[in-house]
This record gives C-alpha cells, sequence and structure tokens, in this order.
C-alpha cells in the first residue's frame, strides 16, 4: 500500500495528497502518517511547499470529516452496526470501533472532535456520533480544523526535516499507534470492571 500511495503523491502533488488525505478519513486503515511524512519528504526535491502540503492534506481531511458527519446526521447506532457487518471486512471496522468513538465523544463533548484527532483510527470515526449527537456544525468544523491543523503541521515538517528517513518515522508512528490501541484496551477493562463492581453492589 505504501508504494501506491507515493506514486499517487508523485504523479498528481497537491491534487493527490488532497484525495489521499480525504480516503484517509473515509477509510482509516490509509495511513495518513505515510501520506504527511512522505510528503514533508517530498518538499525537499520537488516544487512542492510545507505550507502547500500542510493546505491541501487539512482541506482533504476537514472534507473527509464533513462526509462522515453529514454520515452520522442520517444513523443512529443500530444502523451503524448493521453497516459493519455488512461491509466492516472491506472498512476493516468492528462494532468495538464504533461504540469506542461513540463512547468517547458522550463522555468528553465536543472537544472529543479535537483532541480525538491524535488519536489512530478514532481521530476519524470521531466525526461520526458528532453528527449523531447534531453537534454544532461550526463549532465541529472549527475543532476538526484546528486538530487536523496541528498533526499535518507536526508530521509534514518532521518528514522535511529527517529528508530520506521518513520511513523510520512511520516506524515510530506504528509503535504510537499500538500503544494508544493498548492504552484505549486497558481504559475498556477498567471501565469494564468498574461498571461491574457497581452492578454487583
Amino acid at each position: 500500500m505504501e508504494n501506491w500511495i507515493t506514486n499517487i503523491m508523485e504523479q498528481f502533488g497537491y491534487i493527490g495528497i488532497f484525495m489521499l488525505i480525504m480516503l484517509e478519513n473515509l477509510f482509516p486503515p490509509i495511513p495518513s502518517e505515510v501520506i504527511l511524512t512522505f510528503g514533508g519528504f517530498m518538499t525537499t526535491y520537488t516544487n512542492l511547499s510545507v505550507f502547500g502540503l500542510v493546505v491541501a492534506s487539512s482541506v482533504g481531511s476537514v472534507a473527509g470529516a464533513i462526509i462522515l458527519y453529514g454520515i452520522g446526521l442520517l444513523l443512529d447506532v443500530r444502523r451503524l452496526e448493521k453497516i459493519v457487518e455488512k461491509w466492516g471486512s472491506i472498512l476493516r471496522l468492528t462494532k468495538k470501533d464504533i461504540h469506542k468513538a461513540n463512547d468517547w465523544f458522550s463522555k468528553y463533548g465536543a472537544w472529543t472532535v479535537f483532541f480525538c484527532r491524535f488519536i489512530p483510527l478514532i481521530r476519524s470515526l470521531i466525526s461520526i456520533p458528532a453528527g449523531m449527537a447534531h453537534m454544532n456544525f461550526g463549532i465541529f468544523v472549527l475543532l476538526t480544523t484546528l486538530g487536523t491543523v496541528i498533526w499535518n503541521v507536526v508530521l509534514i515538517n518532521i518528514g522535511a526535516a529527517v529528508g530520506g528517513s521518513w520511513g523510520t518515522i512511520v516506524g515510530f508512528m506504528d509503535m504510537y499507534s499500538n500503544a494508544v490501541y493498548i492504552v484505549l484496551a486497558l481504559l475498556l477493562i477498567v471501565f469494564a470492571v468498574l461498571f461491574i463492581r457497581k452492578r454487583v453492589k
């Protein structure tokens, strides 16, 4: 997949990055880490600029998030579960992923949209429960844009700084993703234990 992504970026430049990042929001398994860090590296040997990459990737990310927000407006949890049951293998999503994003939004409110932009997988899915909750659209776009720009600026500049070693950064980001998944799993276990204890009492 990495070769396919890098080929599109080299062939189509800003437009390719815009499309890839938008798809990354709609299909979370497409790694934004690869797109953004390689994009940063491309600024060292092409006419692409860091500023241009930040704009293209941020617009693409927000566009993808708005599409998911719109989908959320039309759905409830049960309908979403049915979609995942049918298409989950293609989208690489499970019911747990949906409930995880929904639980985060329910517990932490609007700011979840901002903070979840830094959490792999959930960063995309959080737009759906935001739409399901009919979150104020202006606030949704504002918080999504802020979180997105920060994420993109950091990864693109890292890619530009390390140059040809951008692949090493992707490896570190994979470690970061795995660590986040482990922490989330542990938190879910703790919440489950506390919930069961309250029920037993």
